[in-house]
């Protein structure tokens, strides 16, 4: 394995633009699985070594006591005031709540994946993903988790830390790397006439879903995106790769959410390890109305036009200095999508490109032309860490990276300053402060917090951690 061994070893080189595929070096890392494999079995590796240590929260772990509000002052978030040596760093970010997993009913203690629903009547709903189902719970208008019950996993299957949710009205999709899991569609509508005074309810994982999409070649998916506007769900990284969608984009047609069909898949770059599927709004005039994918796939990032379905397109494949993990991205703006910034999970590790000094980096890309797409600059964060997650609510990215926590970015000059000279950190909160070593230093490490959801109107902000639970923060002074 040349290719490996280079990465591994790689020194910190200059940041240049966009640039083409490597055939061979996509060959042997990527269109194989091996960097796939590789970072998946660097993260097990992580992760069992904390289960040994009592790292997450289990019954044979370590039990994180549910925390109130606390007020970040002079950098430091204090549960207990008299405790001072226990508290989390901060930046205009206020703690309101958190819950360890098992208080949110989970018998593995481990999180990942989490999103957000907001009822017709206002209602906030957090959903929050777990090695073994996902547990919701109530946003209270004061800040506060009100767990209300959990739908456990596909029976019959293992646990497994990666498991994604996204919403589809008031849906919501899930996938799991698990055996035999494939697609879950659960009506959130089923949280509104629970008593939370009569405790938490269990719902039934095959009987109490809306639908279930069970032709996955081995029930395996890295992850599930969604376009309502489309009326269709995406799912992506489903094993195994040799399989004839390659990995690709799997559509699913959810108009009929209780009877999910599959009309195709693009499978024209291969391996998709995350999404963003929107109608199209400009600028590139050519592609007004269509349905565009942008694919997050390992080492570029790949356009596609999924409008016809039994011929979907594969637009550009653009990759960058420095790829080594593609990972995932979002569009600074839905309704004129003509920017969008991009995250490489493994770069830090690997000291590749701008993230050799190992401080995540946001990568910034003019999709004006989707044919063609530019790297105009980049963002690097302020604190040793490694990225994982990002979504943009107004003109904030929302960045869970890692032990570094949640980072606000405020990202509105793009436009007018694509290099990203004025991208600023507007927000932080570290929920890991195990690799803070009395510094507020960071660790390139797959531990603390997975995702973060900022889509909240009342300003309250999820966030889902792998080792402890499920916080709720909110930004001291109001984001404009």
């Amino acid at each position: 394995m040349m290719y490996l061994a280079a990465v591994v070893g790689l020194a910190a080189v200059a940041f240049a633009k966009e640039i083409p595929k490597d055939p061979v070096r996509a060959a042997e890392l990527y269109d194989s699985g091996v960097m796939h494999e590789r970072i998946m079995a660097i993260k097990e590796e992580k992760w069992a070594q904390n289960r040994v240590d009592g790292v997450f929260n289990t019954a044979a772990g370590t039990y994180y006591p549910e925390l109130h509000f606390a007020q970040c002052r002079d950098g430091k978030a204090i549960p207990f005031r008299d405790e001072p040596n226990n508290f989390y760093r901060c930046n205009n970010i206020n703690l309101h709540h958190f819950l360890a997993h098992s208080d949110l009913g989970s018998a593995t203690g481990e999180g990942s994946s989490s999103w957000g629903w907001v009822a017709d009547d206002g209602r906030e709903f957090a959903i929050i993903a777990q090695s073994d189902g996902a547990a919701f719970a109530e946003v209270t208008t004061a800040g506060k988790l009100r767990y209300l019950g959990r739908l456990p996993q596909t029976e019959n299957t293992p646990t497994s830390l990666w498991r994604e949710i996204r919403l589809f009205n008031h849906y919501i999709v899930i996938g799991s790397e698990t055996f035999n899991h494939h697609i879950q569609i659960f009506d959130l509508k089923k949280l509104l006439t629970i008593d939370y005074k009569k405790g938490p309810v269990t719902f039934h994982p095959k009987n109490d879903l809306t639908g279930f999409y069970g032709n996955l070649p081995d029930g395996r998916a890295h992850n599930v995106v969604t376009n309502p506007d489309s009326g269709f769900a995406y799912v992506v990284g489903a094993r195994p790769r040799n399989s004839t969608c390659r990995s690709g984009l799997i559509f699913l047609d959810l108009s009929d959410p209780s009877n999910p069909t599959s009309p195709g898949c693009a499978s024209g770059d291969g391996y998709v390890h995350d999404a963003q599927c929107l109608i199209y709004k400009g600028p590139h005039t050519k592609y007004l109305g269509h349905e565009i994918c942008y694919g997050y796939n390992e080492d570029s990032l790949t356009i596609y036009d999924v409008t016809d379905k039994k011929f979907p397109e594969v637009l550009s494949v653009t990759s960058y200095e420095g790829a080594t993990y593609t990972h995932q991205g979002w569009v600074t703006n839905k309704e004129w999508q003509n920017y969008i910034i991009l995250d490489d999970e493994l770069d830090e590790r690997d000291k590749r490109g701008p993230a050799a000094n190992g401080r995540p980096v946001t990568f910034i890309w003019d999709i004006s032309n989707l044919e063609s797409p530019k790297q105009t600059g980049y963002y690097q964060g302020p604190r040793t860490g490694n990225d994982h997650n990002q979504y943009v609510w107004g003109n904030y990215t929302y960045q869970s990276n890692y032990g570094d926590g949640l980072s606000i970015l405020d990202i509105s000059s793009i436009p007018q300053e694509p290099s990203g000279v004025g991208v600023r950190e507007v927000g932080w909160f570290d929920i890991y402060p195990e690799n803070d070593n009395g510094t507020g230093g960071g660790s390139i490490e797959f531990v603390g917090s997975w995702s973060s959801f900022g889509g909240f109107p009342s300003g309250h902000i999820l966030i889902n951690t792998m080792e402890r639970g499920a916080w709720i923060v909110k930004v001291q002074k109001p984001l404009q």
